[in-house]
């Protein structure tokens, strides 16, 4: 791709990142919409995930699966369902361009200070991944981490219909011959590697057999400094259950699965 020639994505104010950002919904928000453990977590607990997800993947398995799928060398790599960073923070050292688009504003603004913690200058976006502000082609590597699933649950009823929206928004966004990769968890908490609903197993199945995605699984455990540790930063995303499963098996080391689709971009 022609980096001379190839448009920028919207104007965005990076000086002022809490104010953050051009809004892209194309429905009611989702807080509106629907009360939900996970959604509440977005959007107010933003800083209590990060120190938690902070300390997944204690062996660098995801970038190195990234790298492995996409060198990201001189690429534009655009992650949407951004949370606090998780993605960019591992690719921007790498990628000549990183973009990052979220649809809740407490994650954006803890991902604001994570990324002047890391003295980035990534742009952030507050959007919807249904309806991306990014011209056709923009990206050489479109990534989304742990986002798309929950659309899975929000949308029992027609899922297919808003995850299909995220997948072709995906598929303009990329430039021919780019990549997609999605990101998804097969359990935290196992020893082996499944969707740990049959929603998602669905999800995953159809990501494969009718959009051409290919799978590939991996460990990215939770490393803690001790059981009590790991109780006391995971048990309000994972709740109790987890928590006791943790104490039971002395895990100060979470074991975790998470599923990597991989597709190239026509």
């Amino acid at each position: 791709m022609s980096r001379g020639s190839t448009p920028r994505p919207p104007a965005i104010s990076t000086k002022h990142p809490a104010r953050l950002t051009r809004r892209v919904f194309l429905f009611p928000s989702l807080e509106r919409r629907t009360v939900d453990h996970f959604i509440n977590i977005y959007s107010h607990l933003a800083r209590e995930y990060h120190d938690m997800i902070a300390m997944e993947d204690a062996d660098g398995n995801v970038l190195a699966a990234i790298e492995q799928a996409a060198p990201l060398r001189g690429k534009r790599v655009l992650d949407i369902g951004s949370g606090t960073g998780r993605l960019p923070l591992l690719l921007a050292p790498y990628a000549a361009q990183v973009v990052a688009l979220d649809l809740h504003r407490d994650m954006l603004t803890q991902h604001a200070a994570q990324r002047k913690r890391a003295r980035g200058t990534w742009p952030l976006v507050q959007g919807d991944m249904r309806r991306l502000p990014f011209p056709a082609g923009w990206a050489d590597v479109v990534t989304a981490g742990w986002a798309i699933g929950h659309l899975r649950g929000w949308y029992a009823d027609d899922w297919k219909t808003h995850i299909g929206m995220v997948l072709n928004e995906m598929q303009r966004a990329a430039a021919p011959g780019g990549t997609l990769i999605i990101f998804e968890t097969l359990t935290t908490g196992s020893l082996t590697p499944a969707p740990p609903t049959e929603e998602l197993a669905a999800y995953y199945a159809w990501l494969e057999m009718d959009w051409g995605f290919a799978r590939q699984a991996f460990r990215t455990d939770y490393q803690f400094a001790g059981v009590e540790e790991a109780v006391a930063h995971t048990e309000f995303f994972f709740g109790p259950e987890l928590a006791a499963k943790i104490r039971e098996n002395g895990w100060a080391r979470l074991p975790e699965w998470t599923g990597m689709w991989l597709k190239r971009a026509a």
